[in-house]
């Protein structure tokens, strides 16, 4: 059912909320917004509410949401909307916010150059040991060294959703060979030479000389990454993660960075962020360690709002919102 953009009220809890305001006032002058970038403000007006833009969302407030009907999220992760360490609890909240009608949307697909961008870049200087070049440039060592083209390599990209499949074309596109997973392997995706079902990952790492975490955090991929499966891992592989810091054990990892089982990481997520200052991480010569910045591009805004106007534009219109989250499955 339409609705009438003059009684439609959105509140924008995000940090740039006065941005959106204005950006939403030029393209829908009839629409009312209200700016809540904080909690107070929130909790102040979030009955007023029937769609919402959030960054993450403190999602007790609901029970004061009476007149919501959608929310629209600034990333493509939703994991803030879910409790996903509690299956019973995650299953509940997401029963419960189909019931009452609310419709939930990310902007998945404005991220996936720039973290292919990312990851590349994550492979080269792991492969090539740039923090080793470094160390060498301050102590003015001249350590000339052979190094395999990364065409002979294999990258192993675990989870190929939007993301994962740009990483894995960026991947391919540089002659390597390129392994997957991913829950549906019946139909075969461009630039992934072999697909692995998320029951057979164990069977995927042995092959992989880097191993990219791009799959969003639910109750079924936290903690995916453990030490059974950095155990499956190459002595000589990588672990490049830009998904979550919840899908890698952290003190495993750690435990397998410093033994060697591993030959190193590049980790743009933690389990606590930002990272706290006494983590061993920080020091590791193996590890390159990132402030979650693969998924952000510039014009960041911009890019976020260009997906967000379309929806309002069809939420205006009664018509079916793009990029609607699965409640079940989180993503």
């Amino acid at each position: 059912m339409a609705v009438e953009s003059s009684r439609l009220t959105i509140v924008l809890n995000h940090p740039d909320a006065e941005l959106y305001a204005r950006l939403i006032g030029e393209r829908f002058p009839r629409v009312r917004t209200i700016s809540a970038p904080n909690v107070e403000r929130l909790e102040l007006h979030i009955a007023e509410a029937e769609a919402l833009l959030a960054f993450r969302f403190p999602v007790e407030m609901l029970d004061n949401a009476r007149k919501l009907r959608w929310v629209q999220f600034s990333t493509a992760g939703v994991d803030s909307v879910f409790s996903i360490r509690d299956r019973a609890a995650s299953s509940a909240r997401a029963t419960w916010i189909r019931e009452r009608g609310i419709t939930v949307t990310n902007v998945r697909g404005i991220h996936g150059d720039v973290i292919a961008d990312f990851v590349m870049a994550a492979v080269t200087m792991l492969h090539w040991d740039f923090r080793q070049f470094l160390r060498e440039q301050a102590e003015r060592k001249w350590n000339p060294r052979f190094v395999a083209p990364l065409a002979e390599k294999t990258l192993g990209v675990v989870g190929l959703g939007s993301i994962g499949a740009t990483i894995a074309l960026r991947a391919k596109s540089a002659g390597m060979t390129v392994v997957g997973s991913k829950r549906d392997i019946s139909v075969p995706l461009k630039g992934v030479d072999r697909l692995f079902g998320a029951d057979a990952l164990k069977d995927m790492l042995p092959l992989c000389d880097f191993v990219v975490l791009a799959l969003p955090a639910t109750r079924d991929t936290i903690g995916l990454i453990g030490a059974a499966e950095i155990a499956r891992m190459r002595r000589d592989a990588f672990l490049v993660n830009i998904a979550r810091g919840s899908v890698v054990v952290e003190p495993e990892l750690i435990r397998a960075l410093q033994t060697r089982t591993i030959a190193g990481a590049l980790l743009d997520v933690f389990e606590r962020e930002p990272l706290s200052q006494d983590s061993p991480l920080w020091d590791m010569p193996n590890v390159i360690a990132t402030p979650h910045v693969a998924g952000s591009p510039t014009s960041y805004t911009e890019r976020v709002f260009s997906i967000f106007a379309e929806n309002i534009e069809r939420f205006l219109k009664g018509q079916a919102l793009n990029n609607v989250v699965d409640l079940q499955r989180g993503y």
